[in-house]
């Protein structure tokens, strides 16, 4: 979707550069910096997008007290010297 913004951008720079009123000229020239400038936050947002985790590989903090209880557990187990649980 964003490409689409760069393509009108360019579109609307050549409306600009053809024609021959000042009026014409300035608001094809602010539209033209207004879709660049959404094409170019289109793909930091993509780009920060696929960067970012997955939400679902979050632990919750019942999951998380959980795992540092059997953490704990595993520790003390290595210390006394005796297998721990599985």
């Amino acid at each position: 979707m964003s490409w689409l913004y760069l393509l009108l951008a360019v579109a609307a720079l050549a409306i600009a550069f053809k024609t021959a009123t000042a009026g014409v000229m300035v608001v094809a020239l602010l539209a033209a910096f207004g879709l660049l400038l959404a094409w170019l936050m289109g793909l930091l947002a993509a780009r920060v997008e696929s960067r970012s985790g997955d939400p679902t590989m979050i632990v919750d903090p019942a999951e998380l007290i959980r795992l540092r209880e059997q953490a704990e557990a595993r520790r003390a187990a290595a210390s006394m010297g005796t297998p721990p649980d599985a």
